[in-house]
């Protein structure tokens, strides 16, 4: 990211903002946190961290909250937050899946600009409705689908819009996850525990917690939506009841051809997220676990590693790098990017200016909407046999 910083010149300030979850039990909660500071952009001044007023308030308190912003419910900061000269100017919604909806619609009906955590709601209607509200209120929703937040996935998904690998034909996506390769609902941990329960999670913790973020990749680099999927999705761990899997053929607007294949339950995986586009002209290929390359084969010339931070990347990698080449950044820095684009967008919405375009290629709530096209439709085609289904937004 610049070295400078656009949000203190353009506002004098830094964008106060109010964090929704994200307490002690919550692995994403800190996350969030160190990514809205990372780049000394916001300032996190208020929140309520927990569905229990008085644990809500205490976390708070110990996550470094001031003892009068540390609130009992949602309602209460937002009610005394709007009463304060210094009230929050955004919040950063980290609940369960079940609450982003009630949460964020609450946050637009105040005016507040909104980063949420993924997958949007735990319902494509809800997601509409999600929609819908932040368009009329026009705030920047920012949704952190982070790994399109890495100068590599940037980098690639430059090189496809000016042609460098010609018209998209084939595209391979994969997330493999090995924290539920055994059968741990009777003592799962809060964390998990709520992730596996469709009222809370969704119908789908496969497609909902990862499935949404392949998704998303694939989408972001080629800039293409997936139009249909044929799906085959459920449990692979004996006596699961809840989907750990998902497998499928993709179909992308231009008719490109694509597979997708997510787990919970792959023994032994480290967060090994991969994608691969090919073209008429050539192939990219990123990897989580080498995050800071980016692989080019031209068809009949050698293959190419682009590193991060050196010279001559396209405008939104450079912007994204934040070392120089050897030194690595990795996922803290990817969700910081998010943080750092919104926070560029908010300043711009409230000082009334014009944010530069570069900072406002971050995911969205219309995105949030195609995720939970996605997520029904590979659910409704896997229930249904494996055939074709439309991903009607």
């Amino acid at each position: 990211m610049p070295a400078h910083n656009v949000v203190l010149e353009t506002l004098g300030r830094r964008i106060r903002l109010g964090v929704v979850g994200g307490g002690s039990s919550s692995l994403i909660g800190n996350v969030h946190r160190s990514a809205a500071r990372l780049d000394d952009r916001f300032e996190v001044v208020a929140g309520v961290v927990a569905s229990d007023p008085d644990r809500s308030r205490s976390e708070g308190r110990a996550a470094g909250l001031p003892e009068d912003r540390s609130y009992g419910s949602l309602d209460e900061m937002l009610d005394a937050e709007a009463a304060r000269p210094d009230g929050i100017d955004a919040v950063a919604v980290m609940t369960p899946n079940h609450r982003h909806h009630p949460d964020c619609v609450a946050a637009a009906g105040r005016g507040l600009h909104i980063i949420c955590d993924k997958p949007l709601t735990t319902s494509l209607d809800a997601a509409r409705d999600l929609a819908s509200h932040v368009h009329r209120a026009g705030v920047v929703f920012a949704f952190t689908h982070n790994y399109s937040g890495y100068a590599m996935v940037r980098q690639a998904r430059a090189m496809v819009a000016a042609g460098e690998i010609g018209e998209v034909r084939q595209v391979g996506v994969e997330y493999l996850q090995g924290q539920l390769s055994t059968y741990v609902e009777p003592d799962a941990p809060e964390r998990l525990k709520w992730r596996l329960d469709p009222a809370r999670g969704g119908p789908s913790p496969v497609l909902g917690d990862i499935g949404t973020h392949a998704h998303q990749l694939a989408c972001f680099i080629t800039g293409m939506p997936v139009s249909r999927v044929a799906a085959d999705v459920g449990p692979t761990v004996p006596e699961r009841t809840t989907d750990d899997y998902a497998a499928m053929l993709l179909r992308f607007e231009n008719g490109a051809r694509g597979t997708l294949w997510v787990s919970q339950a792959a023994s032994g995986a480290e967060n090994a997220l991969r994608v691969r586009v090919y073209g008429s002209k050539g192939g990219l290929e990123w990897a989580q676990r080498s995050s800071d390359h980016l692989m080019h084969v031209a068809h009949g010339r050698p293959a190419q590693t682009i590193s991060m931070g050196l010279p001559n990347l396209s405008p939104a990698a450079t912007r994204a790098a934040r070392m120089p080449p050897g030194h690595p950044q990795g996922f803290f820095e990817a969700f910081a990017n998010i943080y750092s684009d919104a926070a560029e967008a908010i300043a711009a919405r409230l000082a009334g200016t014009t944010a530069d375009p570069l900072a406002l290629d971050f995911p969205t709530v219309d995105d949030g909407v195609r995720g939970m096209a996605f997520v029904e439709a590979a659910i409704r085609s896997g229930r249904g046999g494996g055939g074709w289904v439309d991903c009607a937004t």
